[in-house]
């Protein structure tokens, strides 16, 4: 029979807060999404230890979001324009810790998971693993005019193991916030488990003021793009997950490295590889115009970008910007070369202009444009508004969770979960081992359309390089 334990978690020193607090909503938080972003924790855990593991994480999470005081409260409406998130001298962040161990009930164990490399169909519905109503995608009650609630947590105990799902709205953190987050609570959990000293905390982490822009004038205000919709051409997608070995990473980055000697990075090398195969697939399907061009996009991390000043690793808050074929001064290659008539080493150099033209100032210009839009939430970015064959990258590569030691343990890996599919999205995670002698290498999530699902997992070429692991997520009906 299914246990839960529904705590309300105030802030440790809660009592000595002020009334209330208000952090602005960054300019920049407007380009990320309407939705809520749910990162699961995998840990492999003994029967013995799960009672204590659950006390640490609660005294772990108040310690932790009296540090990252956004993450407690909602976010509301300013009286001068734009949003803050609140919080109050009462505001709470609420953690489930669920029981779903007994032998009776067909819950999931830790080593079905671990078989089916952490797979969201092997979880089932999300509902019963999520905190209601934050699991992932775009929704009305993310929408900050809604007052949403800002993080949630439940820690879900499984025979030989723990999920422990993170939930917080995409305008409180990208995904090396969380990552941040993540790491400053592991280490206050690890010294409430060891009885060592608490790590230190320095306020300018919640500092966004570089990617915050003033409020202007009613009258200043234009209209900005309409929201956008899903574009009526895509159908259902799926989740396919792939690994490649760093092995096969290092063979690709070779095929795709010029002999003129310019430098390609092993991220540019597999990123061509994968929008060369997935757009000559797609091809016959969709039909472009090989002259037509088409979207392509990566998250880029900001923080190891600003320079004046630098910005430090653990800062909160959206500090991703985007590199988009169609807003940079690079030309763009046509359907017909990107499939095939550009070298790879050429298409690679591509991807890493566009990357190189994501620069502080850039951003800064972009954010003086946004800050005049009267609604800035329909700013919103949804890769399903483009067409299909439509790509949108986002990198985890640095979001090495799997080395945060709670004390009582170190995630296995992580899962950000859906069942909510934008096709297009391709989902870059960190290798699971970063041991010297392993040949584990990133892992992949790719959404693709369900009816071609085939057509790439059986495709010979990108066989010679990339493992399939399964289907990591489906689309939920209805």
């Amino acid at each position: 029979m299914l246990q839960q334990q529904v705590f309300h978690l105030h802030p440790h020193g809660w009592e000595n807060d002020p009334e209330e607090e208000r952090y602005k909503v960054s300019t920049l938080d407007y380009l990320s999404g309407l939705r809520y972003n749910n990162y699961a924790l995998f840990f492999r855990l003994e029967d013995g230890a799960k009672r204590q593991a659950a006390s640490i994480l609660k005294k772990g999470l108040e310690r932790t979001i009296s540090q990252a005081r956004h993450l407690c409260g909602t976010i509301e409406k300013d009286p001068e324009g734009g949003h803050s998130f609140v919080k109050t001298k009462n505001s709470t962040v609420q953690f489930v810790v669920q029981w779903l161990d007994s032998p009776e009930d067909n819950y999931p164990s830790f080593d079905d998971l671990y078989d089916s490399h952490f797979s969201t169909r092997t979880l089932g519905p999300l509902d019963l693993w999520s905190v209601y109503p934050m699991t992932a995608g775009d929704k009305p009650e993310a929408h900050p005019d809604n007052s949403p609630a800002v993080s949630a947590f439940k820690a879900n105990f499984i025979r030989g193991g723990l999920v422990f799902n993170m939930h917080h709205h995409h305008y409180a953190n990208d995904v090396l916030g969380w990552t941040a987050f993540t790491h400053q609570l592991a280490e206050n959990c690890y010294a409430l488990y060891n009885g060592t000293s608490f790590p230190t905390w320095d306020p300018i982490y919640l500092d966004r003021s570089r990617v915050t822009k003033k409020e202007v004038p009613e009258e200043s205000r234009i209209e900005g793009p309409v929201q956008q919709e899903r574009h009526p051409a895509h159908t259902m997608g799926i989740v396919l997950l792939f690994h490649l070995p760093k092995s096969k990473a290092a063979q690709l980055k070779k095929l795709a490295t010029s002999t003129n000697g310019s430098r390609i990075s092993t991220y540019d090398a597999f990123s061509a590889f994968i929008w060369r195969t997935l757009s000559r697939l797609r091809a016959p399907v969709f039909k472009p115009d090989p002259s037509s061009t088409l979207f392509w996009a990566e998250a880029v991390d900001m923080r190891r970008r600003f320079h004046s000043p630098e910005c430090p690793a653990r800062t909160q808050g959206n500090i991703m910007f985007a590199a988009r074929s169609t807003a940079v001064p690079v030309q763009q290659p046509t359907v017909a070369e990107v499939i095939s008539e550009w070298p790879l080493p050429k298409l690679a150099s591509y991807i890493r202009k566009l990357t190189n033209c994501v620069t502080q100032e850039n951003l800064d210009k972009t954010l003086d444009v946004v800050a005049l839009i009267r609604d800035k939430t329909a700013l919103n970015a949804r890769v399903d508004s483009h067409p299909p064959m439509s790509i949108l990258q986002t990198d985890h590569r640095r979001a090495n969770v799997a080395a945060a030691d709670f004390g009582f343990g170190k995630p296995v890996t992580y899962r950000h979960l859906w069942d909510d599919i934008s096709v297009g999205v391709i989902l870059i995670y960190p290798p699971r081992s970063t041991a010297p002698d392993s040949d584990e290498g990133c892992e992949f999530a790719i959404m693709y359309e369900k009816n071609l699902a085939h057509t790439l997992i059986q495709d010979p070429e990108w066989n010679k390089y990339f493992e399939y692991r399964g289907v990591t997520a489906e689309h939920r009906c209805g």
